[in-house]
């Protein structure tokens, strides 16, 4: 069974920074894309950043120049380096990934159980 795993959110002022990790756990061949999302609630769920394993690079347009992703596929760790926050980033991030569990198999889609992030003074 894979498991994707959140961690880094929490409490931040106004201007302030996180760095939000996500760990993929279990019978891995491999792994294309991965990515981070967030949902308010009522909302639509939106892609935040997302890159690839061939390293191409999604950024929302409200968080360009203010959060970095990378990924270290040694350890299957993805993170988001986020900066300059404002309110307006409340909300839950969530992990995601296209894992593919065997040679020949498909990609499956996996999704962590959300971090909370709150920006506020």
């Amino acid at each position: 069974q894979v498991q994707l795993v959140e961690s880094g959110g929490g409490l931040v002022q106004p201007g302030g920074s996180l760095r939000l990790s996500c760990a993929a756990s279990g019978r891995i061949f491999s792994i294309n894309s991965m990515g981070w999302y967030r949902q308010a609630p009522g909302k639509q769920r939106e892609l935040v950043a997302a890159t690839t394993s061939a390293g191409s690079i999604d950024y929302a347009d409200s968080v360009k120049g203010r959060v970095t992703i990378s990924r270290d596929n040694a350890k299957d760790t993805m993170y988001l380096q986020m900066n300059s926050l404002e309110p307006e980033d409340t909300t839950v991030y969530y992990c995601h990934a296209e894992i593919k569990l065997a040679w020949g198999s498909t990609f499956r889609q996996s999704w962590g159980q959300g971090t909370q992030v709150t920006v506020s003074s």
